[in-house]
């Protein structure tokens, strides 16, 4: 009756709900929607998904959550490059409530009793039985796509603390297919969806391959009580955000580059075609990973770590291009790629140029991460070279009014998260989004199919994006082959 009557509409509700005592600040309005939903959720004993976009206060309301709640000290789980941001945000709209980072060779919960605790996904594999120690009154899942395969350590980590409720946020519900979103609701509320082969056999197949409205409509109001979805572009979410325009740039590939297209074709088809099963799935994988770097750089596919890097490339010209515009007029610039060896070339190429830029990736560790968007956002530094799976979440880089994708991941939604990057609450900017595609290439026919894939995830909150290793030979040829172009 209470799941009827209270939360069948999750973002309505007609009793008032203010703002807890001891916050720092004040909610918008659609915050405190999502509070008031939380709220319900939790005292219910459930768990749920928030899943608003990046960059519109989905910490803050877990703060005020946990303030309103006062049921015992709360664990984050987020990943390590967004620690520092939860502890300043925390610090920042609920002063004088312990928090304290579990993190580091110094770590420890001992008189944990209230307030935050503050974790990483990596502490979490390491140290799930210590974590699991303490009864947590809340246990928060930011970034919740780390978590998406439920056979992972971290993931079975995550299962083992113990809580009075979970709350899982992100802005990415379905990364790539619907088990995803399974994934996320059975922690948050075990058996909810049934087991993973129920649920693929019931939801996934129908949904995700066969694309029946029916199915997807039961499956939207089955899940919907569970999860919270608000996108910036909805009406009344965030009318004071500035706009944001996303432009493609097409570019033609180089002489050099056609030739070494051209030639990975013909090599790499000729293996395809000779292999089957296992074999084959990873000849097609090297083959669209191989001209995904060609299309970026001849040095990149190459491995060449040093050389001349100007002339070889147009999407790099037009990257110079972009730049000499935007620091003219006393821009900011995120840059992101998937590969940290392009960033690497595109790093030195600006820095032979004397162009002011830094390299986030991987490897950097948890305090550089913090004093780079230090120096970006105090406009030190006028380039932000990233990492895309590094950086594509958790950071706030509001200084930036371009965002540029020198190349496409296959995931509208990971695009989506490193733009927010720059395009959140506390952009005061129009935010320029420029993505970067070699025309007549796999680059401008893989943006179609990410455009239909997004039709789909719109849809639902579900994906699945498109076999590419199962294609026919000759549907991969006409996906992978050089058009003339004009």
């Amino acid at each position: 009756d209470a799941l009827r009557d209270r939360i069948a509409e999750p973002d309505g509700g007609a009793e008032p709900l203010a703002a807890p005592a001891g916050l720092a600040g004040t909610l918008r309005a659609y915050q405190l929607r999502g509070l008031r939903w939380l709220d319900r959720m939790t005292a219910l004993g459930l768990g749920g998904c928030l899943a608003d976009d990046m960059g519109l206060g989905k910490t803050v309301t877990v703060v005020a959550l946990h303030l309103r709640r006062r049921s015992g000290p709360t664990l984050v789980v987020c990943p390590a490059s967004v620690l520092g941001n939860w502890e300043r945000e925390i610090r920042r709209f609920a002063p004088g409530v312990p928090v304290r980072r579990f993190h580091g060779a110094a770590r420890t919960l001992d008189g944990v009793t209230d307030g935050f605790v503050l974790t990483s996904y990596g502490t979490l594999r390491r140290d799930a039985a210590t974590l699991a120690g303490p009864r947590w009154g809340l246990v928060v899942a930011d970034e919740a796509q780390y978590v998406k395969n439920r056979l992972s350590d971290t993931a079975g980590a995550l299962r083992e603390i113990p809580a009075e409720a979970r709350v899982a946020l992100t802005g990415t519900p379905v990364e790539n297919d619907l088990p995803d979103l399974w994934a996320l609701l059975d922690w948050t509320t075990p058996g909810l969806l049934g087991t993973a082969g129920a649920f693929r056999a019931r939801w996934a197949r129908p949904v995700g391959t066969d694309r029946d409205p029916a199915a997807l409509d039961r499956l939207s109001r089955l899940v919907r009580p569970f999860l919270l979805r608000r996108r910036k572009s909805d009406p009344g979410i965030a009318p004071e955000l500035p706009p944001r325009t996303v432009t493609d740039h097409q570019v033609p590939l180089t002489d050099e580059q056609a030739a070494l297209y051209r030639r990975v074709v013909e090599e790499v088809m000729a293996e395809i075609r000779d292999a089957t099963g296992v074999a084959r799935r990873g000849r097609v994988l090297k083959l669209l990973v191989a001209l995904k770097q060609v299309c970026n750089h001849p040095a990149h596919y190459l491995g060449e770590v040093d050389g001349p890097l100007t002339g070889r490339s147009e999407k790099l010209q037009l990257l110079d291009d972009l730049l000499g515009t935007v620091l003219a007029g006393d821009g900011a610039v995120l840059v992101f790629t998937q590969y940290v060896r392009m960033a690497r070339l595109l790093e030195r190429h600006l820095a032979a140029r004397g162009v002011p830029a830094q390299l986030l990736h991987g490897g950097t560790p948890v305090a550089g991460r913090e004093e780079m968007v230090r120096r970006f956002q105090a406009g030190d530094v006028p380039v932000f070279l990233l990492s895309l799976r590094a950086a594509g979440t958790g950071l706030n880089l509001t200084r930036a009014d371009h965002v540029v994708h020198y190349d496409r991941w296959w995931n509208p939604a990971v695009e989506e998260q490193a733009t927010d990057r720059a395009h959140r609450i506390g952009q005061t900017r129009p935010v320029q989004v420029h993505r970067l595609i070699a025309q007549g290439t796999l680059e401008e026919r893989i943006a179609a199919l990410l455009e239909s894939k997004r039709d789909l995830a719109d849809a639902v909150l579900t994906g699945g994006e498109t076999a590419l290793t199962e294609l026919s030979d000759a549907d991969l040829f006409r996906l992978v082959r050089l058009a003339e172009t004009t």
